[in-house]
């Protein structure tokens, strides 16, 4: 049996997903819902394999135990610390990220 871990959002993780989907849904509500159904799939997808995610380049953000799901165009940043996976930021793959940590 395979250990399934929790994953717990940051209050500014929920924020940047609310602003995203919100943005999309304002020119396409469809694809908004798709995009909000990627976000939960692969996010799930940690909570059985927390190190799914790649290492960031960052030498900052690697030291700080980050990693990266990359979900469409937006790169999702969490930590995996005491059996849990702590979603810290989601932001589009287009914006500088060095600000933001």
């Amino acid at each position: 049996m395979q250990r399934v871990y929790k994953i717990n959002y940051l209050p500014l993780a929920e924020e940047d997903l609310h602003s995203i989907i919100d943005y999309v849904l304002m020119d396409d509500p469809e694809y908004a819902i798709k995009l909000l159904e990627k976000f939960d799939e692969s996010i799930d997808r940690l909570s059985e394999f927390p190190y799914l995610g790649t290492i960031p380049r960052d030498n900052y953000l690697a030291q700080m135990n980050y990693r990266i799901l990359i979900v469409e165009s937006y790169l999702v940043f969490y930590v995996f610390i005491n059996d849990t996976i702590e979603i810290r930021r989601i932001i589009s793959g287009k914006r500088r990220y060095d600000y933001l940590f």
